[in-house]
């Protein structure tokens, strides 16, 4: 377990990439502020008519109900489907040299400059279905797998950009998207799928 916490080989990307998701949640949500005079956590006209308390209780646990289904799933998926597999080999390289530590941290800061900019500052904007499509094309890959990536962040954006919507409340789209990312980077690291493929052929 303590070599997950140490072993890197590529810690100034990591911070790079970390400090550049802490500025975009910046300028993402000075422009929400800007642009709309509002906090971008809250959206200016959401469906439901509730209390900030009901509201945030509410996409919380929505939020932790989507991580659940989108971890879940993501498994079942890998297991099961060719197309699961190679976007699951294409994403790997990302993630094999992350510790827990840089896996948190990108996890928690990606969840933040990702949800203030495409939910807080966008949705209101561009409505649920524009901004979940923006997130979808701006989440694409190289390699054949690339529509794959960005039909499903398409869809995870969907869900997150309707409880956003819906309650008002970005907590849930920000604890979803943060433990998403978290579970399914250290999935990425630790399950080589054709590793598992070799070594069922030489049994």
């Amino acid at each position: 377990m303590q070599g997950r916490w140490t072993r890197t080989g590529r810690s100034a990307a990591v911070w790079r990439i970390a400090a550049a998701y802490a500025l975009l949640a910046c300028f993402a949500g000075a422009l929400a502020f800007v642009l709309r005079d509002g906090a971008p956590w809250v959206h200016p006209d959401p469906w439901m008519s509730a209390t900030p308390l009901t509201a945030t209780l509410t996409s919380a646990l929505c939020g932790i109900g989507t991580a659940a289904i989108v971890v879940v799933s993501t498994r079942v998926a890998v297991g099961r489907f060719a197309w699961a597999q190679r976007l699951h080999a294409e994403l790997r390289p990302v993630a094999q040299d992350l510790t827990v530590g840089q896996i948190f941290l990108l996890a928690g800061l990606s969840s933040l400059g990702e949800e203030i900019l495409f939910r807080g500052l966008m949705t209101p904007a561009l409505g649920v279905i524009g901004s979940s499509v923006l997130f979808g094309v701006l989440h694409q890959v190289r390699g054949p797998s690339r529509w794959v990536w960005i039909a499903w962040a398409t869809a995870v954006g969907l869900v997150l950009g309707t409880i956003f919507a819906a309650t008002g409340s970005l907590v849930g789209p920000l604890l979803a998207h943060a433990v998403v990312n978290a579970v399914n980077l250290g999935y990425l690291r630790d399950h080589d799928p054709e590793a598992n493929g070799r070594a069922e052929r030489v049994v």
